[in-house]
């Protein structure tokens, strides 16, 4: 199979890969504008760093996020590719897969119209189940082998993300309980730095390889095959990917930002930098063992963790609400779309 930067460049010539490539490198862009931020929330609003570097250095290691740990552990980009099956037929298989990405787009317009809360990671696996299952007439478009890592990724966005944020601020108390605030405080604000921008590798890392899958599938289906089993994923499409997410980053919203690090819980310098950790930690292992999860609700668990040292009621409790609508509206709503989308397209394509 021919998946050569020119080989790629030639298949544009098909309406549904070159819609498919759109939809994917906005959605990234979108990824990297909306979820990116997350990464340096806690670090700007305890005073770590200015936004603007803070944008910056994120957008530079959301890049190298993606493509170094793709090229050391492509885990998550394989599960994304072979989580579904559309059969046989590589042209419908096509239509299909443009089908999910564009139902993705619908959905998360529709959700921000009645304020649901989404997660790109999650409308994309819906996408791609909505379509797989429209296409197959049945279930067994869907791999569960595979799938059932997204159920693993949910509780491990919440529970370990919260788990070792409470672990490691509690450590990082009962280290430095003994030592001068003023001293301890400068170089948490420091470490925080080093947490962020570990956060943002992160973020790319696992972010990046979900979509770095979808165009995978649409190169297989252009090709006439299948499914995009053992192939190898090609330099170039990391770069594409890392820069149109690092792009994406560097217009990032301190909006959203101030969202996640000040809305939750009033965090110090020490509790910015152990969520940092936990997150960076929580996200590291799901992307080892190929488990797609919400870099965002990774991010929001740890750092309610380190809120829950202190005292329960510090945490925002509707930050959880949000989270569980997110599961509950995006799998239902964004796959019915996605199946619809499919029976259209195939119809009328």
């Amino acid at each position: 199979m021919d998946i050569s930067l020119s080989g790629f460049l030639q298949s544009l010539a098909n309406p549904a890969m070159l819609t498919t490539v759109v939809l994917t490198l906005g959605v990234i862009f979108v990824n990297g504008w909306t979820d990116a931020p997350n990464a340096i929330a806690t670090t700007v609003t305890t005073r770590g760093m200015a936004a603007k570097p803070a944008i910056i250095m994120s957008a530079v290691f959301n890049f190298l996020g993606v493509l170094i740990m793709t090229q050391l552990n492509a885990s998550v980009a394989e599960t994304i590719s072979n989580m579904v099956d559309f059969g046989g037929d590589a042209h419908a298989s096509m239509i299909a897969l443009a089908a999910a990405l564009f139902s993705i787009v619908v959905y998360s317009v529709g959700a921000s119209i009645f304020g649901i809360p989404t997660s790109e990671s999650h409308s994309l696996i819906a996408g791609l189940t909505g379509a797989a299952i429209a296409i197959q007439g049945s279930f067994k478009g869907i791999n569960w082998n595979e799938w059932i890592k997204v159920l693993y990724g949910m509780v491990l966005s919440l529970v370990l993300g919260f788990a070792l944020g409470w672990i490691i601020c509690k450590c990082v108390i009962l280290i430095c309980q003994n030592m001068d605030r003023r001293k301890t405080n400068r170089f948490f604000s420091g470490a925080q730095i080093a947490g962020a921008a570990a956060m943002s590798f992160m973020h790319g890392a696992q972010d990046g390889q979900k979509f770095i899958g979808v165009l995978l599938l649409g190169m297989a289906f252009v090709n006439g095959h299948a499914s995009a089993a053992s192939i190898a994923i090609p330099v170039w499409l990391m770069m594409l990917c890392s820069i149109t997410m690092g792009v994406g980053t560097s217009v990032g919203g301190e909006k959203i930002i101030k969202s996640v690090g000040m809305d939750m819980v009033k965090l110090e310098p020490f509790q910015g930098f152990s969520s940092d950790l936990a997150g960076a930690i929580s996200i590291l292992i799901s992307t080892l063992y190929g488990i797609p999860i919400s870099t965002t609700h990774a991010k929001t668990s740890s750092i309610m963790g380190v809120g829950a040292v202190k005292r329960l009621s510090s945490i925002n409790l509707n930050v959880v609400k949000d989270m569980v609508l997110t599961w509950i509206f995006t799998f239902p709503g964004c796959g019915l779309i996605a199946f619809l989308m499919a029976k259209l397209f195939l119809l009328v394509f």
